[in-house]
């Protein structure tokens, strides 16, 4: 260790330290560890209990932590200002683990305290409190808008997969129906034609008419749908009907029976039967081509709107909603997330309530993945609703293992997480409890026990003057 006269020189640089008296800085230079770092060194380790606060006397500190599986610099520490001079003492104080990492760069020097003498540190020289205490509720701060933009990033990354998960079958849909319909129509066009030099004014309006009434298709089971199919193709074939086999699986699939046949038979000459029947098919196959794109664009205009109600995009930030509505964009959205996990749903009557609703699916995304998370990707989720007296009750079940007597009553304490080191900030339940209490004046309260975790939100139906 330096000598005293020189340590304390260095701890007066510190801003924490610039009002201590004499004896409270000989007190810190017997209590405090003095170490030498070299390039790489560790101070500590994120996911590590948190057991020291650290004084940075010179040099540089890395603070890193994992996201996503990849380290990622959070500061560094050169000293020049107030909150580059210490850290460590936010998990201290929390009980709980090291948040990041923390390595030196270059040579460096700290000041190394431990647990029971931080604690110390704080009764002699509450100067130091004060100075720390603004420190401190700016770095939760700053923790929870990370966190809440981690979160949001999250909920955008679930809503871009779930987006491109749900698309993928419109999207592919309406270009196939789009494909067949280009080679179609060519085919209906020379159809047309034939058939319109070929009949009369009376077999026309017949074709009409029938086609009018085949328009909507009749769904079948594949056995029922097979037997109609050869009926028809036999009746054609007999006829001399040319792609007796193809019309007749076109035209069973319409609605086309024997008894249409019949009148087909009883309306048109021998020699109109087969224009008429060549152009009745294509017709009806480029109808339900046409069909097929517009549902396939009905579900891309539905999941647009989904999304829309999942981010409130060009909406103001607070309005009147119905809570299922963001639920069920929620779920939507989240759907890659929710493969192996059955869903219920038990909705009762709510009304609209004038909420954030961008803020409340955020805390809908973190309880489904937070319950996911928890049955390992495999299990039932229910959500219900009801009216209680003057709330709007939503609770998610889940049935996983459940969360321990022991963990349950810290699981909305800011920095508390049961998740792996990198995969959780310990925030989510924190910020969804803010969203839920400060912004809503609502609740949020948490049982559990094995088989059986409930996490029921109140919101009052008249939210309180703002």
């Amino acid at each position: 260790m330096p000598a005293p006269t020189r340590l304390i020189k260095k701890l007066c640089g510190v801003e924490l330290f610039a009002e201590l008296s004499g004896e409270q800085l000989d007190w810190l230079i017997e209590t405090g560890d003095f170490r030498e770092l070299v390039d790489g060194d560790a101070l500590f380790r994120e996911g590590n209990l948190a057991d020291a606060f650290f004084v940075l006397l010179g040099g540089e500190i890395m603070i890193t932590k994992m996201v996503a599986g990849r380290e990622q610099v959070l500061a560094r520490h050169l000293g020049d200002r107030l909150e580059h001079q210490f850290t460590g003492e936010l998990p201290l104080l929390a009980g709980g683990q090291y948040l990041a990492s923390a390595t030196a760069v270059g040579p460096t020097q700290v000041m190394v305290y431990a647990q029971d003498a931080f604690f110390e540190m704080l009764v002699r020289c509450p100067q130091v409190c004060r100075v720390l205490l603004p420190v401190l509720a700016e770095r939760i701060n700053s923790m929870e808008r990370q966190a809440g933009s981690s979160r949001m990033l999250q909920g955008l990354g679930l809503l871009a997969a779930g987006l491109a998960h749900e698309l993928n079958n419109p999207a592919a849909a309406s270009v196939r129906a789009a494909g067949e319909l280009r080679q179609i129509v060519p085919e209906l066009t020379a159809a047309a034609l034939r058939w319109g030099q070929t009949g009369d004014e009376d077999e026309r309006a017949l074709i009409d008419r029938i086609q009018a009434r085949l328009v909507q298709r009749k769904p079948q089971d594949p056995l029922a749908a097979a037997d109609a199919a050869d009926a028809v193709a036999d009746w054609l074939y007999a006829r001399g009907v040319d792609e007796a086999a193809e019309s007749g699986s076109v035209l069973a699939e319409h609605g086309v029976d024997l008894t249409v046949l019949d009148e087909l038979a009883a309306g048109l000459r021998p020699v109109a039967l087969s224009p008429a029947v060549e152009y009745l098919i294509r017709a009806l196959r480029a109808g339900a081509l046409a069909e097929d794109a517009t549902e396939a664009g009905r579900r891309v205009v539905e999941l647009v709107e989904r999304t829309s109600s999942y981010t409130n995009l060009n909406r103001a930030p607070e309005r009147d909603v119905d809570l299922h509505e963001g639920l069920e964009a929620t779920l939507t959205l989240m759907g890659p997330r929710l493969r192996g996990i059955r869903v219920s749903r038990e909705y009762g009557a709510l009304p609209d309530l004038r909420v954030f609703p961008s803020e409340l699916n955020q805390v809908w995304t973190n309880l489904i993945d937070n319950a996911v998370d928890a049955m390992g990707g495999a299990g039932e989720l229910t959500i219900s609703t009801r009216r209680e007296g003057d709330h709007a009750v939503v609770e998610f079940l889940d049935d996983g293992p459940g969360i321990p007597a022991d963990v349950l009553p810290n699981v909305f304490q800011p920095f508390f997480t049961t998740k792996d080191v990198g995969k959780g900030t310990g925030l989510g339940l924190h910020i969804s409890m803010d969203i839920v209490a400060q912004r809503h004046g609502g609740t949020m309260e948490v049982t559990s026990k094995p088989g059986e975790t409930h996490f029921v939100v109140r919101l009052p139906l008249v939210q309180p003057a703002r």
